[in-house]
């Protein structure tokens, strides 16, 4: 039988879900490995059976990998030595960048340093405009380009060679320049120039990533674009090397090429991926959401708040109406990839958080994490750091030595140690805060982290808590699912029953997904929809294996705003067609580009009705333009039916004592193996999952539902 495998590599573990043609599914987690995150994805596949065949398993028909390569690659700064060729001069537009401040009234706080320095930045003597070419390309100047960065690659080998630069230092990736980035003025509207210039520079300069921003983004706003563009050639070499190893790796274990999941929700082809790296920086965070919009669906829920918290960070988004939320508007390490990604709001709070006081006293919990190696000082692997983990344990969440992963098993003596140590450090007493306070105060600190970043997702996105489920996953989500929900006034928790490796599932089902934008400025009434549509279509068609037309899905999609406004919002204007057929020439609305209207009127409900929601005001008496138009071009993944497994009658319960509301209560411990469909759990108890623990707080009752999901009510 074949199966489809998801395995999402986290900062402490990498979790892999196997799903057969009849719905079985196998779970498995690993510790990570930093410094090769291949070898924990082929130690997890290997872990359920030869060349990733489970018992019963014939083959390995399809491989879906999240990676956090890329994100990692951003935040440390561990890119690529990129430069920026650019239209003379706007050399310093990635500098520049907005007026805005991400701290208004914080005058000591700096701005992210660009990808590219100053003395790597190029300008050729061009310029278009709106209606076509101003200036035409200066060849003269171009080949100047080429020789001054022709020039820099051969210093570098001289000065190896007369010693000034080591071995280390010459083969060493930030020393060598490995990628250009091509951006010039108005290229998204007319790229003959800039074609030009990149077509040169991968002749001239072979064995370096040359990426131009009509490639990337064909969309008007130059620093957006620019940065995009910038953050896709300098994370392109490291996503790539590393993929086409893993690659390397996986045929030689017998296994597919694996597809990719991008920060869009959707998974691609390995060198599809490879090749544009920036569309990749929210890989795993985009399949948790995925994962859970998919359960939730399962369990009759379609308005979400997914809470995923890991070792290393939290993810939390919002689904509405069962559907994954996208943006072109994310930020990540002061860098704007105004790319199709889901709208995943990420916070340093995980398991991992090392809690830590500043210089004036108070208790923090991250952004530092204390990783897979050595962890927390609970994993009894050199750590001897207080994280959040290490607070859950000594606080009873989790059990003494319970194991993770087959690696790990928690030591509560050596967390009591590392947060008494902290403890000393805090209160006014002269011994400080007893190991329990300080815990409880760590899990506090950490609460009020995620608390936020779920406004953000909701209230500040015009979405009100209290009306959605909290989808909790992640090693550490059912932990502190129902505190947050508290705090939120939300009454219902859905915990999955592959809650530990969600991420994983939702790479295992999900869909390939290709994005496609065509710019088309002017008023909603005037443009040509049809024709746009059309030419996405086309471009659509070559992009997709013959093999996958006839199951692909479409959507339609339109950036629409008020005249005046500087913003857009996207909407979709047709959904569930497919392709047309080739021969069809798309010459207006009834070119069968997609089945469904996506007339002008209609668009303007749609953009009218999410403005509403967003904002809170309409505004009918202003025209609408449209500032791109979009289509999303899938082919559905696998999806398993879900059930409820039948209660294990040999697992046994128990009780232990757990720190709740500034007092110790012995609770009921239950395996979640004992709860078949319809048993119920009242609070306080936990629920110990295989791969994650469930705190149920007083006041809430937890029952599982025909599909496997916990659900929790609050009374």
């Amino acid at each position: 039988m074949a199966v489809w495998l998801g395995v999402d590599v986290g900062g402490t573990f990498t979790d892999l879900v196997a799903v057969g043609g009849d719905g079985r599914m196998i779970f498995e987690k690993v510790p990570s490995v930093p410094a090769d995150p291949s070898e924990a994805v082929l130690d997890a596949v290997h872990r359920v059976g030869p060349a990733g065949s489970g018992e019963g398993h014939d083959v390995v028909e399809r491989f879906a990998h999240g990676t956090t390569v890329a994100t990692n690659a951003l935040l440390e700064r561990r890119g690529a030595r990129t430069a920026l060729v650019t239209t003379h001069g706007f050399a310093d537009v990635i500098e520049i960048g907005r007026q805005n401040r991400p701290a208004l009234y914080d005058l000591t706080r700096d701005r992210p340093s660009p990808l590219v320095p100053r003395e790597l930045r190029y300008t050729v003597i061009e310029r278009t405009g709106p209606g076509g070419v101003v200036v035409p390309l200066d060849v003269r100047s171009l080949r100047d380009v080429i020789a001054a960065l022709t020039a820099h690659e051969g210093q570098r080998q001289r000065d190896h060679v007369s010693g000034a630069l080591t071995a280390a230092q010459v083969s060493g990736a930030p020393e060598r320049l490995a990628a250009v980035a091509v951006c010039l003025l108005f290229s998204f509207a007319h790229p003959e120039h800039e074609r030009q210039v990149a077509d040169a520079l991968r002749a001239a300069l072979p064995g370096v990533t040359v990426v131009a921003s009509h490639e990337v983004l064909p969309q008007f706003r130059e620093y957006e674009r620019f940065a995009t563009t910038v953050a896709d050639a300098y994370l392109t070499p490291t996503l790539s090397a590393y993929l086409r190893a893993l690659a390397r790796r996986c045929v030689a274990a017998g296994l597919p090429s694996p597809l990719v999941m991008r920060s869009s929700g959707g998974v691609v082809e390995l060198e599809a991926a490879a090749g544009h790296a920036a569309a990749c920086v929210l890989s795993g965070p985009a399949a948790g959401v995925v994962g859970a919009a998919y359960v939730a669906a399962r369990s009759g829920l379609a308005d979400l708040l997914t809470f995923d918290m890991g070792g290393t960070s939290t993810d939390v988004a919002p689904v509405l109406g069962g559907r994954v939320q996208t943006t072109a508007e994310s930020v990540l390490a002061g860098i704007p990839i105004t790319l199709p990604t889901v709208d995943v709001h990420s916070v340093s709070a995980g398991g991992g958080s090392v809690a830590w006081v500043d210089s004036g006293g108070a208790l923090r919990a991250g952004p530092r994490s204390a990783g897979a190696d050595p962890g927390p000082a609970c994993y009894g692997r050199g750590g001897v750091e207080p994280t959040v983990t290490d607070a859950d344990l000594v606080l009873g969440y989790l059990a003494d030595g319970a194991n993770l992963g087959g690696e790990v098993t928690l030591s509560r003596a050596s967390a009591h140690k590392a947060l008494a140590t902290l403890g000393a450090m805090l209160g006014s007493g002269p011994d400080g805060l007893s190991a329990e306070e300080t815990a409880a105060g760590v899990v506090a600190v950490a609460d009020a982290e995620m608390i936020r970043a779920l406004r953000v997702v909701s209230v500040e996105r015009g979405l009100d808590p209290r009306e959605l489920t909290l989808v909790a996953f992640g090693g550490a989500g059912g932990t502190h699912a129902c505190a947050l929900a508290e705090e939120l006034g939300m009454r219902r928790v859905l915990v999955p029953l592959a809650c530990g490796v969600l991420s994983a599932l939702g790479l295992a089902i999900g869909d390939v997904r290709r994005d496609y934008l065509y710019p088309l400025h002017g008023l909603l009434a005037e443009v040509d929809l049809g024709a746009a549509f059309a030419e996405l279509a086309r471009t659509a068609r070559a992009n997709t294996p013959t093999a996958d037309i006839p199951a692909l899905a479409t959507e339609l999609q339109a950036d629409c705003r008020y005249v005046g406004q500087a913003h857009e919002l996207t909407v979709v204007a047709s959904s569930g067609g497919g392709l047309p057929a080739a021969e069809q020439p798309g010459d207006g609305a009834g070119s069968g580009v997609a089945d469904g209207d996506f007339s002008a009127a209609r668009i303007r409900t749609a953009f009218e009705a999410e403005h509403l929601r967003r904002y809170g005001h309409t505004a009918h008496d202003r025209e609408v333009e449209v500032v791109a138009v979009r289509l999303v071009a899938t082919v559905p993944g696998r999806r398993p039916e879900l059930r409820a497994p039948a209660a294990d009658p040999a697992a046994v319960r128990s009780r232990r004592s757990v720190y709740l509301d500034g007092s110790w209560q012995d609770v009921d411990v239950v395996p979640r193996a004992a709860l078949g469909a319809g048993s119920g759990v009242a609070g306080p108890a936990v629920v110990e999952f295989a791969e994650a623990t469930c705190l149920i707080r007083p006041g809430w009752r937890a029952e599982v539902d025909a599909v496997g999901s916990l659900l929790l009510m609050r009374a």
